[in-house]
């Protein structure tokens, strides 16, 4: 459990989409710490109609993305309001580029945007689209996909085309790719669910540089998360074909798997915050596995959070300067 002083406490948030409720739950710090560290404090209202997979923060420019039905609905990152909507943009998740005010909603068609004026301004083809990741090492928008190509690239400063990686499985055929990590220093992970492996792509040159086997425990991963400081994965696994849901934590340079932990639910989503040192794996359930990384090898589940059912996916804000007394909000 996490005992920080009285005077540094951050109530540091995360913010779940809430399918069930179309809406956004903020979970923060309680006021004591020494007891459970994190409560809901906070859900708002999404106005779109239909399903939520993926809500990305970004903490920079202080707003969070939510794709629901066939608009992104934006709110303001301190106060929960909506602050704008994109229109007839539809897909899973939005990626982002806080420094070049651009986004692309990972569908099919993927809508490149202008984050300031949330304008379109081009769709994509991409079939197959779901999960989505930015690297800010190259500027490129990567959309993830169960079929070929694998990824497909976006360069993220104009929209255009910047290349595919296929074959991501480690038997060197297409495969299921759910969520993805980068280390920032050129190196990206992405989970290959139907294989209980985790890819790793060199993030310039867009091959395929190795495999990491999740082991036994590792069946169904759907969230990713990184200690990019440490080099240490958090593959959050659902536990399909009669396993349980379970995290998997590993090294991010060879492989090596360094502990397991168990999840409360079937894991959507996975995020870390560098600031606390707490991993987060967000269950369609209704509850949200928050672990703790005391030391590079020695970790530990240190709260189950009750959420609400249906909140399956979470995003990570690591700051919010603008309101006094919330030194690194997370979301």
């Amino acid at each position: 459990m996490n005992t920080c002083p009285q005077s540094s406490i951050s109530r540091l948030a995360i913010v779940l989409a809430l399918s069930a409720f179309l809406g956004l739950a903020q979970i923060a710090r309680a006021d004591d710490p020494t007891t459970k560290p994190y409560k809901i404090l906070a859900t708002t209202q999404i106005p779109a109609a239909g399903g939520i997979d993926y809500v990305t923060a970004d903490s920079v420019n202080r707003r969070v993305y939510v794709a629901c039905g066939n608009a992104v609905s934006v709110f303001d990152l301190d106060t929960y309001k909506l602050a704008g909507t994109v229109a007839g943009a539809s897909g899973h998740g939005v990626a982002l580029d806080p420094e070049n005010h651009t986004g692309l909603v990972s569908g099919n068609p993927a809508t490149y945007i202008n984050t300031q004026t949330l304008e379109k301004i081009k769709t994509i083809p991409a079939a197959g689209a779901d999960g989505y990741l930015f690297d800010a090492l190259t500027h490129h928008f990567f959309i993830l996909s169960h079929g070929a190509p694998n990824l497909r690239v976006i360069d993220s400063k104009d929209g255009s085309p910047a290349g595919t990686v296929d074959a991501i499985g480690p038997d060197g055929a297409n495969a299921a790719v759910e969520q993805g990590a980068t280390d920032g220093e050129g190196h990206l992970y992405f989970d290959v669910s139907n294989q209980h492996h985790v890819a790793v792509v060199d993030a310039k040159t867009l091959k395929v540089t190795g495999h990491f086997d999740l082991g036994a425990k590792g069946n169904g991963p759907a969230g990713l998360a990184i200690d990019a400081k440490n080099h240490i994965l958090f593959a959050m696994c659902r536990g399909g074909n009669g396993g349980t849901p379970t995290c998997v934590i590993l090294s991010a340079v060879d492989g090596k798997i360094i502990t397991t932990l168990p999840l409360a639910g079937s894991s959507d989503g996975g995020a870390f915050n560098p600031n606390t040192m707490e991993a987060f794996s967000s269950h369609g359930n209704g509850t949200l596995t928050v672990i703790k990384e005391n030391s590079p090898t020695d970790f530990v589940v240190e709260q189950t959070v009750q959420t609400k059912s249906g909140g399956k996916t979470c995003t990570v804000d690591l700051t919010n300067e603008g309101v006094p007394g919330f030194p690194g909000e997370q979301l």
